[in-house]
């Protein structure tokens, strides 16, 4: 497989930038509703939905955060496009659609519906 690294790197590098400032501005929102004073019931109930998206929306986008930085590492470590499961190697092809990914399409589809 012949994996370019620089642009791999490049396109997680990228990616994890973008989720920072995303991430960023949720916890920001959250702070934003979370000190809003509302006394109606349904105003409350609003908010409360709200608020339980943008926690949602947080996690998200931290767990592929969390998936970036596990990819750089492997790209670093030289495991990048190995499977964790199988050990054998990741398609380009999946690769290209889902840079961070941690198993082949077999091992994931096994991993999905065990």
């Amino acid at each position: 497989m012949m994996i370019n690294r620089d642009k791999v790197r490049e396109k997680l590098l990228a990616r994890k930038k973008e989720l920072e400032v995303a991430i960023q501005m949720l916890a920001e929102n959250r702070a934003s509703i979370e000190a809003e004073e509302v006394q109606d019931p349904l105003d409350q109930a609003i908010k409360s939905e709200m608020d339980d998206i943008n926690i949602t929306l947080e996690e998200n986008e931290r767990e592929e955060h969390k998936r970036i930085i596990n990819a750089l590492a492997m790209l670093e470590d030289g495991t990048y496009g190995i499977c964790i499961d199988c050990k054998t190697p990741i398609s380009e092809k999946r690769l290209e659609l889902y840079s961070n990914a941690v198993r082949c399409i077999t091992c994931q589809e096994n991993r999905e519906t065990a």
